[in-house]
């Protein structure tokens, strides 16, 4: 028996470390997996880190800390989290129904005097009529045509008004410029975020050549992906167009035009540009049937979801002007039905939320450039104010495409008969 006890023991302790071994290989393999886990964590968090930080601070991605979160946020694929937390801060901030806008709401910035302009320009297009307003009864000035901008010529190229959104929303304004395509000459500047794939022969900053001539300049549309269209410039297709939807076009005499692709407008030699965005708010004089206030995926992702927020919109009139509007607080639907009260026979939706609507006009002096510190904001007053001030389409960074108007003649022409190169 005792003869025995070393052998068994011995067996013990050979099954003891043979049963051992196993399992320290697997402590050991643990470790390691749970360290390089733990590498590939802390790398993803730097990065996360670099990648917000860097966010935060580009001033493309928006206005405001928000802004620069929300659209940092949908990149990496946490749209879902941050329209969670637009959706709450919206909750708790809804637009305010009723009341009255603030004393000035009707009246546009800037110099209005617009001194030697004649009082009347035969080879322009006539002053609009007044805009009816939603609301009734209307403001004494709500809906008024005013000159805005440089003088081109003799004569305004510009007209602004404001009217209220609708009529339950009423402390409101929402902002309409006219622009005569006479005088104007329209370029769509392109931007290395939208819509991607230059260099382009236009875009940020505007230069010094273009500003000599400036009167005006405006947001586009919405981000390609989100735009479900697309995108034409410098004899590149950027982006596939679609057929049946609103395209704003720009020809090689500088008018505009908007309509659906493939039926109202198609391609030519003469088309410059053409930018997609959506379908149609307003076609043959008429606000288009089917336009839900609450359909955001249609018309739309808002910040937070919800209906009444910062929106803008492009149309034409049936004599050829231009009409952009712009304001807080617009449906889908309030947004189009100011657009076919401006005078649109066809219009379509811009780009929306607060940090991307911007309209800027410019005063300088005859001969001058056009510049942020001679620049006026569309709608700024003490409750409204549009984002990016004036100097936005100035700036180096700014990656987006927007649009431009420039004068077509000299401002201290007495005739129609000194063109400014295009």
């Amino acid at each position: 028996m005792a003869s025995r006890r070393p052998a068994g023991g011995a067996a013990r302790r050979g099954r003891s470390r043979r049963t051992e071994q196993p399992s320290s290989r697997n402590r050991i393999l643990l470790r390691r997996s749970l360290a390089g886990v733990a590498l590939v964590l802390v790398i993803i968090l730097i990065w996360l880190g670099i990648s917000l930080g860097e966010a935060l601070t580009n001033p493309s991605l928006g206005s405001s800390s928000m802004a620069r979160f929300a659209e940092w946020g949908r990149s990496p694929g946490l749209g879902s989290q941050v329209t969670w937390l637009e959706k709450e801060w919206y909750a708790l901030n809804p637009p305010k129904k009723g009341g009255a806008p603030g004393q000035g709401a009707f009246t546009v910035k800037g110099r209005t005097d617009l001194p030697g302009i004649a009082k009347s320009c035969p080879d322009a297009l006539a002053k609009p009529a007044r805009v009816v307003s939603p609301v009734s009864p209307a403001q004494p000035t709500e809906g008024v045509w005013q000159p805005a901008g440089r003088p081109v010529a003799t004569c305004s190229a510009m007209y602004v008004t404001f009217v209220r959104p609708d009529n339950v929303h009423t402390s409101y304004t929402t902002a309409i410029a006219w622009m005569d395509p006479k005088l104007l000459r329209a370029t769509l500047y392109s931007g290395s975020q939208i819509p991607g794939g230059g260099p382009f022969k236009y875009s940020a900053p505007i230069s010094a050549h273009q500003a000599l001539s400036l009167v005006g300049a405006f947001n586009a549309g919405f981000r390609m992906g989100d735009s479900r269209g697309g995108y034409y410039t410098d004899h590149k297709l950027v982006a596939p167009l679609v057929k049946g939807k609103a395209s704003a076009v720009v020809y090689r005499d500088g008018t505009m035009d908007v309509g659906n692709w493939g039926s109202e407008l198609t391609m030519n030699p003469n088309v410059v540009s053409v930018r997609q965005n959506l379908s149609l708010l307003v076609d043959h004089g008429h606000v288009v049937p089917g336009l839900d206030t609450n359909d955001t995926s249609r018309w739309g992702a808002t910040l937070g979801g919800t209906a009444f927020v910062w929106r803008s919109g492009f149309g034409v009139t049936a004599n050829g002007a231009e009409i952009y509007v712009g304001g807080p607080s617009l449906s889908i639907t309030s947004l189009a039905e100011v657009l076919q009260r401006a005078g649109c026979v066809r219009a379509m939706e811009f780009d929306i939320n607060v940090d991307w609507v911007n309209f800027s006009y410019y005063n300088p002096s005859i001969g001058q450039l056009a510049a942020p510190l001679n620049g006026d904001m569309l709608l700024n007053t003490a409750s409204e104010q549009m984002s990016g001030g004036t100097s936005r389409y100035f700036a180096t960074w700014w990656a987006r495409d927007f649009y431009t108007m420039n004068a077509r003649y000299e401002a201290h022409a007495t005739s129609m008969n000194h063109p400014l190169p295009g």
